[in-house]
């Protein structure tokens, strides 16, 4: 059966990225760009509070990691952030699935945020950003991605991500750390992305 072309509700373009948690991002760094040959694409240090990191894994999704400088250690079973991120903060434990964030187009983002809102789903969006604000209430031209962050009925944690222009050299912000929080220059073995 052929796929019918959606014209109305949501519109898909498949998974953006999968959030996990790691106990080392620059081994994780080295295993994902020199293993799995994914070229990393954007890392952010969260200010004291930890590195988030993105890899390539192909048409346009991303696998990306967290780390956390004292984070429940590796826990089968504790499997996501806390309820309430605004009171608990966002961490969860070692090889946890922290987030799911399905891609979407950025022209129907506002779009799905008020369809999300009118069938009753509470959600919260952020304008990710590269500048002064990393969190401005309205994208900017430093805005590399919005999201809107939701909980399904099983608690887990959902986001809308679309991304508002191509990852370039430059969005690599910050060197990996080890588990114990100690820099690591990244040691490239991949070649750069094609663009």
């Amino acid at each position: 059966m052929a796929a019918q072309a959606k014209t109305s509700g949501f519109q898909y373009r498949g998974v953006n990225h999968v959030a996990l948690v790691c106990r080392d991002m620059a081994e994780t760094v080295d295993f994902y760009e020199n293993v799995l040959e994914m070229p990393l694409v954007k890392s952010i240090g969260l200010g004291g509070r930890g590195q988030h990191f993105f890899f390539d894994c192909g048409n346009g999704a991303t696998i990306a990691f967290f780390w956390f400088p004292d984070p429940p250690p590796f826990a089968p079973g504790v499997a996501s952030q806390p309820l309430d991120i605004a009171k608990d903060g966002m961490m969860s434990a070692i090889a946890s699935m922290n987030h799911l964030a399905i891609d979407i187009p950025a022209e129907t983002f506002d779009a799905a945020v008020a369809r999300l809102r009118g069938k009753g789903v509470e959600c919260f969006v952020i304008n990710h950003s590269d500048g002064a604000d990393p969190a401005p209430s309205e994208p900017t031209a430093e805005t590399w991605v919005r999201s809107v962050y939701f909980t399904d009925p099983n608690g887990i944690k959902m986001e809308f991500a679309a991304f508002t222009r191509p990852f370039t050299d430059s969005d690599i912000l910050v060197d990996p750390v080890t588990e114990a929080g100690v820099p690591v220059p990244r040691r490239r073995k991949v070649p750069e992305m094609a663009r």
